[in-house]
């Protein structure tokens, strides 16, 4: 693995003499930045030597409770280890109110131990090395959805849309509106201009099919550098809409009434010269391209879990509602799990819809990619591509709860040997433990269905 060079920690530092405060944070499994607030003068120890973290960093609920069988307490003693600087990931971030800066680590293969296990980059980073030995380099890209909220609660103490520049609350859904993009222009203005000053590609935004709900669309690239940026916008999101009086949520359900919050991955393979592999006149693409659907749909149902991560994710599964319900592929059809989008051939490439936009980005790509190897090395065929309605041809639905994922990542021997063995031990640790307190908590709705009729 390469982590960045003290040079450039001297280059930063000699060019902002002004930042005295920088953020250093590591993704855990939740896809939760954690990490400490280091002063100016500890910054370099940091590229010469990495920063020791606690092991149980990245053993962690999503509640930030340590998770006594990820085996990362205290069969550990809780032990020290060293995370070191990413390539590119010291930046300013324009959006804070005192001049600060932010730095991306991971843990060091070997003096990360035995955290490194867990730091869910290196999962992708293994699934990628083995496509590249095989001569076949992932190029892969973000749509992310977000609602934007007010920070204050409505008077039922329930989330709300966020004021336009009106002043008025967004109520219609207005898809594609180009009011409601204006009416939040300056949010989306210093949205575009933090992404300028960190370097991610932020492209195309649309109005989504909510009130409040937007979407932004990243460039395509490498897919390990894709999903850095992946990782630094939605920092870049949530901090630009605080600074603003708002809320960004990137949860996949926060209202029942209203469209769940998806992430879209596309992803292609490429040669060693960048050459597009999907390539073809063929709106469906290549025998590639049509291996690499069919190992996704193979394994989706194993990795169910890392594209949807979390109870709530589960919400966003309903029918006709763009959200996907069931393992098939379609060519220009938005009623599917995996899309190839039309367009020139040179572009040809797989959108896969699954995702929550509260999945981890590393580890929804790592299953991804691993999924597009498996139908490459068992020569998979998805079968015919679905025309007309997806829904209503459905032959076979996705689970839709949290449970019945968990125990098909738990079964897996494919996702064991694609992802990990050690990796997938403290992962399904984490999730059984939240699994078991979020069954545990006693709820609203308990107490309107049962507190008076049970």
């Amino acid at each position: 693995m390469q982590f960045a060079s003290i040079e450039q920690a001297q280059a930063f530092l000699a060019q902002n003499p002004d930042i005295d405060m920088f953020e250093l944070f590591i993704l855990d499994a939740n896809g939760v930045p954690r990490g400490k607030l280091l002063h100016r003068d500890e910054l370099l120890a940091v590229y010469e030597s990495g920063r020791p973290l606690p092991s149980t960093i990245l053993g962690l609920s999503m509640g930030g409770d340590d998770v006594e069988d990820s085996g990362l307490v205290w069969d550990v003693g809780d032990i020290d280890c060293r995370a070191f600087p990413l390539e590119g990931s010291l930046t300013r971030m324009p959006w804070r109110q005192i001049p600060m800066a932010a730095v991306q680590v991971s843990m060091h293969p070997q003096s990360g131990m035995p955290a490194a296990v867990a730091d869910p980059r290196h999962v992708l980073i293994q699934v990628i090395d083995q496509l590249k030995a095989e001569g076949y380099h992932p190029v892969m890209a973000c749509e992310l959805e977000f609602y934007l909220l007010d920070q204050k609660r409505d008077a039922a103490g329930c989330p709300q849309p966020a004021l336009d520049a009106d002043g008025q609350r967004p109520r219609q859904t207005q898809v594609y509106g180009l009011r409601e993009l204006e009416q939040i222009e300056p949010f989306l203005a210093d949205l575009y201009a933090a992404c300028k000053a960190q370097g991610i590609p932020a492209r195309t935004a649309i109005s989504e099919y909510a009130p409040g709900q937007v979407e932004i669309t990243l460039e395509h690239g490498d897919a390990l550098l894709a999903m850095d940026q992946a990782v630094r916008y939605k920092r870049l999101v949530k901090g630009v809409a605080h600074t603003h009086g708002m809320q960004a949520c990137f949860m996949a359900k926060p209202f029942d009434h209203l469209a769940g919050t998806g992430m879209h991955m596309h992803v292609s393979l490429a040669d060693a010269e960048g050459r597009n592999l999907f390539a073809a006149e063929d709106p469906a693409g290549t025998p590639l391209l049509r291996q690499a659907v069919g190992g996704m749909l193979a394994s989706l149902l194993d990795s169910l879990l890392l594209f949807c991560p979390n109870a709530n994710s589960y919400r966003r599964f309903q029918a006709n509602s763009y959200a996907p319900l069931a393992p098939t592929w379609g060519v220009d059809n938005r009623t599917v799990s995996l899309r190839v989008p039309g367009g020139p051939a040179n572009t040809r490439h797989i959108e896969h819809r699954i995702c929550g936009a509260d999945a981890n980005p590393y580890l929804a790509a790592a299953a991804i990619l691993a999924g597009i190897h498996r139908g490459i090395r068992e020569d998979l065929d998805p079968g015919d591509p679905v025309e007309g309605n997806g829904y209503e041809q459905a032959q076979e639905l996705l689970p839709t709860d949290w449970l019945t994922s968990l125990q098909a990542l738990e079964r897996s021997s494919w996702a064991r040997e694609a992802l990990g063995s050690a990796f997938l031990g403290v992962y399904l640790a984490v999730k059984r433990a939240e699994y078991r307190q979020f069954m545990a908590e006693v709820s609203e709705q308990d107490w309107r269905w049962y507190l008076t009729q049970a």
